[in-house]
């Protein structure tokens, strides 16, 4: 006799997006935070790829880029829980 193996349990996912965004743990503003940081990390990756054959500039310029995307990845981290407090405030 064949035996079953569930791999996972079953989801009810009739709530749409919300139900979707809650099995992956992200809420609409966390999922918001995490486009938002990647587009600034986006931008970092360019500006890191433009820079000038001068080295003052290119210093300047690459130290620029690199705090940019230093942000970009503490929002991806940390985005949600700063945020959080913005959002769950009461008046």
């Amino acid at each position: 006799m064949s035996k079953l193996t569930t791999l996972a349990k079953p989801v009810d996912m009739s709530g749409g997006f919300k139900d979707f965004f809650d099995t992956i743990g992200l809420t609409g503003g966390g999922l918001v935070t995490k486009g938002i940081a990647a587009v600034i990390a986006i931008i970092a990756v360019r500006m890191l790829l433009q820079l000038s054959s001068d080295p003052k500039g290119a210093l300047q310029k690459g130290s620029f880029a690199v705090g940019t995307l230093f942000v970009a990845v503490i929002l991806a981290l940390y985005g949600d829980t700063l945020f959080s407090t913005v959002t769950d405030a009461k008046g």
